[in-house]
């Protein structure tokens, strides 16, 4: 190999991966489907190894191949961070597209979209609500450029490759139920969950997280729990157990305090706790717009 591949035909490279197919990589790039064969034919010449093989009318990557993805990956965001480096000379400014979950929306990302407008107006921030899954997806896709997901540590997320992730809190969780249930005593523990073998539970209704959270606490109590509800407003999963109408898991965050009506105990912290993360494409951290939000998301998140 006497020159270096061409950087474009690497992220042609990357985007099959990813997308699967000659057409998926077309349609998002704008180049035609016999340009990117081309291109990727070349990249082969290039590279001198076959990087394709063919099944039936599609494509696969060969070992070589899968193997220069995972180099192209580090290339790609390397040369993205030293832009970044060296367009942040200036100052902050541009558009920084952000999405995150419903509680760490409300309680973090606006606190810190107020600060950064104040400290860096040319920043331009765009807020998106979406479940975890969904940010992960628009991040892939260049959709956005910032996201805030969770995770439970007994239900952990697996972050594609192409993304890098920093911790930004971690938050205890508490056993909702119905006043009527008593208040009880210390953190609810297994034996505490065994009685409520019969309770109907209230989970997620669009992240499976929530669900899977639910299914592994009860299995280690010993059960299968009932869902009586599936729902996503936290203030709604607040009443209805206050209405005596199910039980739930709630992260911190989501417990509303002034409630008489719903008694919160604190779930044994061997049992999990919820995690929150930023995530970026790798080499954007230092993007200035992404490395000051980041700055403001971290900060607020400690408040």
């Amino acid at each position: 190999m006497d020159a270096l591949p061409d950087l474009g035909r690497l992220r042609l490279l990357v985007e099959l991966s990813r997308l699967g197919t000659m057409a998926a990589v077309a349609e998002r790039t704008g180049y035609g489907t016999s340009a990117v064969s081309k291109h990727l034919a070349v990249l082969e010449q290039e590279i001198g190894a076959p990087l394709l093989a063919p099944v039936g009318r599609r494509v696969r990557l060969t070992p070589a191949g899968e193997r220069l993805v995972e180099h192209a990956i580090g290339i790609l965001a390397a040369v993205e961070e030293a832009r970044a480096e060296l367009c942040g000379e200036a100052g902050p400014a541009g558009r920084m597209r952000l999405a995150g979950y419903a509680s760490a929306t409300e309680q973090v990302v606006v606190p810190a979209l107020v600060r950064l407008r104040t400290e860096h107006p040319g920043v331009e921030a765009q807020l998106y609500e979406h479940e975890p899954e969904q940010t992960l997806q628009l991040l892939l896709a260049g959709d956005i450029d910032l996201g805030v997901i969770y995770d439970y540590s007994l239900v952990p997320r697996e972050v594609p490759s192409g993304l890098s992730v920093r911790h930004l809190a971690a938050e205890p969780l508490h056993l909702a139920l119905p006043a009527a249930y008593g208040t009880g005593e210390g953190p609810a523990a297994l034996p505490d969950l065994r009685q409520l073998a019969g309770a109907g539970w209230i989970t997620n209704s669009r992240g499976t997280d929530d669900d899977e959270l639910v299914q592994r606490v009860c299995a280690l109590a010993g059960f299968t729990p009932r869902i009586a509800h599936r729902v996503d407003s936290l203030h709604l999963i607040n009443m209805l157990a206050g209405a005596g109408l199910g039980v739930a898991l709630l992260a911190d965050s989501g417990v509303e305090r002034h409630r008489t009506d719903v008694v919160f105990r604190p779930l044994d912290p061997l049992l999990g706790t919820r995690r929150s993360f930023l995530v970026a494409r790798r080499g954007q951290w230092s993007w200035p717009p992404i490395a000051c939000a980041a700055r403001a998301l971290a900060e607020a998140a400690q408040n």
